[in-house]
């Protein structure tokens, strides 16, 4: 394949050759300025964004970098991106972020080139959210389904930035565009939580443990019950839910405390009874481990 070495400035994005259907915003210093100095979008901002259709002959290339984050959604055809020097092939239906100041180039193929959807973003959170997204390594991880839904919102992001100025539409762009691409970068956690929902023998011990709040029950119990080992379910429950299963039976008991010093007049004691605890004083101690404040001061602080 050939290159197309193309002069590049942030404030200026025209390209020599355009593609048919192409659309973009590069903005104005003035208005980056309201997004980096705004409460609301300081921490996140984007600065450019475009989709560009069959871009024949698009190619990149910043022997220095760029001073934002360049996030790339491919949705046909194939292109490819070079940090330093390290090529990634990109296909449809797959995303890639290019981190700021660093060498790159990226270019569509010839005989089959990419029809992208791309930003420039920045801010403390940016820099973040890219370390969440270099450090994943689950497989298949930047391949996303095609939705109709994403091109929604980012026509919808697209329009916004387009149509005014005003402070508030900056600021709900922005917010839109960081949920646009957090929803790529955490694509694979909301893979897993859909696989802890599908996963039935860690619901199902949920789901008992959930409507036997006022009981004790040990790790033996619980195996024997739904005929696992202890190390197998140990293991099997921590990895669906972040937690060992008698830390997160404490857990949601004491989550069932917090409603009942909220919403009744019971005092700690049966408080400490119905979520089985049958000593007020150890109930205590494991609230406080988790609240950080003892039940008496929980509620007191609940109604200051």
């Amino acid at each position: 394949m050939t290159k197309k070495t193309e002069s590049y400035s942030i404030e200026d994005l025209t390209l020599k050759e355009g593609f048919i259907g192409q659309k973009m915003i590069a903005f104005h210093r003035s208005i980056i300025n309201i997004s980096r100095t705004n409460d609301i979008t300081k921490n996140f901002y984007v600065s450019d964004l475009g989709y560009y259709p069959r871009a024949h002959h698009h190619y990149r290339m910043r022997k220095k970098g760029a001073n934002q984050y360049i996030f790339i959604y491919c949705t046909k055809g194939k292109g490819e991106i070079y940090i330093n020097d390290e090529r990634t092939e990109v296909n449809p239906n797959q995303f890639f972020i290019i981190p700021k100041k660093v060498k790159h180039e990226y270019r569509a193929y010839d005989n089959d080139p990419w029809s992208i959807y791309w930003f420039h973003f920045n801010g403390p959170l940016a820099d973040k959210l890219y370390k969440r997204y270099e450090s994943t390594q689950t497989k298949n991880y930047k391949n996303i389904p095609f939705s109709i839904d994403r091109i929604n919102s980012f026509e919808k992001i697209f329009n916004l930035f387009n149509s005014t100025y005003l402070e508030n539409h900056i600021e709900y762009a922005n917010l839109l565009s960081l949920n646009f691409i957090s929803n790529f970068i955490y694509h694979d956690f909301e893979y897993n939580i859909k696989s802890n929902s599908d996963d039935t023998t860690v619901n199902s011990i949920i789901k008992y443990l959930l409507n036997n709040l006022d009981k004790k029950f040990t790790l033996d119990e619980i195996a024997s019950k739904f005929n696992y080992s202890k190390s197998y379910l140990h293991t099997k429950f921590k990895a669906k839910t972040g937690y060992p299963l008698l830390v997160f039976f404490n857990l949601k008991k004491v989550q069932k405390a917090c409603e009942l010093l909220n919403y009744t007049d019971l005092s700690i004691k049966e408080i400490s009874f119905k979520v089985g605890y049958e000593d007020p004083l150890y109930f205590s101690r494991i609230f406080k481990n988790f609240m950080e404040k003892s039940p008496r001061n929980y509620r007191q602080s609940l109604r200051k």
